[in-house]
């Protein structure tokens, strides 16, 4: 029993559906997807629930994209990894170049840098190397970056911290952030190109998923929402199912009211994790074009923007449409609520964007709860919880932090580690 179609719990049903057992998936939200799904409006247009950034080091979530017949060759926009502000100024990598190779031409390149800039960012890198690529677990972004320009500081470790982690550098886990760098400077050619979802979040697993699981006998249903979960004997009682194996592939939130009363420490743990938010704005303004599909915003809330119609490309149905994120904004939205800060960062990208000055804003959603907040010294709840019993969510114990890959490598675990603790008769 699968408990959450999000993209963990679509990942361990795959895994668990391939391997030979018998899959249920139970979600309860109307589709699948978690916190990375799509839907239709009133219109019929389709909306994501958030802003995705995914990167080529991401191997396990283009595998399983792959394997339910997602191509992501066509719903991803690959782009060498560019980080710039609105006028297109800042870093941007070569193509078809090693990763190692492209970030220092992209260094000697940068506009705005000049020695002290460089020499710091490469001295600076030579001591991550000497340190075997790996910060101490205790450190924060922050302290990981001492003696860092401030330039190369801002316009470098702040947007990748942001992006990666979603929480920011004065708290943000250096251990964590360094394992992402580690996978796409050393991962091989195209690991850290930028690959931004050119199809709406649904076509990217959620219905592929569906489909590959229905077909091979997996039943999945939506709109339910687990009452309770107990354990009798060698089998797990869920409202009525009575299953060898449960992989919690919930929020953590939920996770933490099934498991109460049957792992209240872990429970407890898993209710207790810091939460972050993110909001999301969209705005329209035919004719414009952003100087990169993705640009860096200075100051906040928002601290990127991306132009939807650029990525999708050709005459696609989202021209003229362009999204700023805001990351880690929950006191924000707690303090001053959603319409106030939305209009922060509609003045933001007016102020900063060319061609964005006189955008209509669209829409603005908030998801209270997005991620969990990524903090040095975070101690994250473990996989498995009981013999028999396993979370599976990209807040559980693992290398990434809240990201798809991190999602999907958590449900491949907890799959792996289910089947080998209950093989199958």
């Amino acid at each position: 029993m699968v408990i959450g179609g999000g993209w963990a719990g679509l990942a361990a049903a795959v895994r668990a559906t391939a391997a030979g057992a018998q899959v249920t998936v139970l979600e309860m939200a109307p589709q699948l997807g978690g916190r990375a799904r799509s839907w239709q409006d009133e219109a019929g247009a389709w909306r994501d629930s958030g802003q995705h950034i995914l990167i080529g080091a991401y191997r396990d979530t283009l595998a399983l994209m792959r394997t339910v017949g997602a191509d992501p060759e066509r719903l991803l926009k690959r782009e060498p990894l560019t980080l710039v502000d609105p006028m297109g100024r800042g870093l941007r990598w070569p193509r078809q170049r090693h990763p190692v190779t492209a970030a220092m031409q992209a260094v000697a390149g940068h506009p705005l840098w000049g020695w002290r800039e460089r020499w710091g960012l490469i001295r600076w890198g030579l001591r991550q190397i000497a340190r075997g690529l790996r910060a101490p677990s205790g450190w924060s972004v922050a302290r990981w970056c001492e003696g860092l320009p401030p330039a190369v500081r801002t316009q470098l470790i702040d947007p990748l911290c942001i992006a990666a982690l979603n929480t920011p550098t004065d708290t943000a886990s250096a251990a964590v952030l360094m394992r992402v760098l580690r996978d796409a400077l050393l991962g091989g050619r195209g690991a850290s190109d930028l690959l931004l979802p050119a199809a709406p979040l649904q076509e990217l697993l959620p219905a592929s998923a569906e489909a590959w699981l229905r077909s091979r006998g997996a039943v999945v249903r939506v709109g339910a929402r687990v009452k309770s979960l107990s354990h009798e004997g060698r089998l797990w009682r869920c409202d009525g199912h009575e299953v060898e194996a449960v992989i919690l592939a919930c929020s953590a939130n939920e996770a933490a009211r099934l498991t109460q009363s049957l792992a209240p420490n872990w429970s407890a743990q898993a209710a207790a994790l810091p939460a972050e938010a993110i909001a999301t704005v969209e705005f329209h303004a035919p004719g414009a074009c952003l100087a990169a599909p993705m640009v860096a915003l200075s100051g906040g809330p928002a601290q990127f923007v991306f132009d939807l119609g650029q990525i999708e490309g050709g005459a696609g149905t989202r021209q003229g449409r362009y999204t700023a994120v805001a990351s880690a904004v929950a006191s924000e939205l707690a303090r001053d609520g959603l319409e106030t800060v939305a209009q922060r960062i509609h003045a933001q990208v007016a102020a900063q964007v060319p061609g964005l000055e006189n955008a209509q804003r669209t829409h603005a959603h908030a998801d209270r709860r997005a991620t969990f907040a990524c903090t040095a010294q975070l101690q994250r709840p473990s996989a498995e919880i009981r013999p028999g019993l396993w979370a599976a969510g990209d807040y559980v114990d693992g290398p990434y932090p809240a990201t798809l890959e991190g999602a999907v490598q958590a449900g491949l675990r907890a799959a792996e580690g289910a089947m080998t603790h209950n093989p199958r008769p």
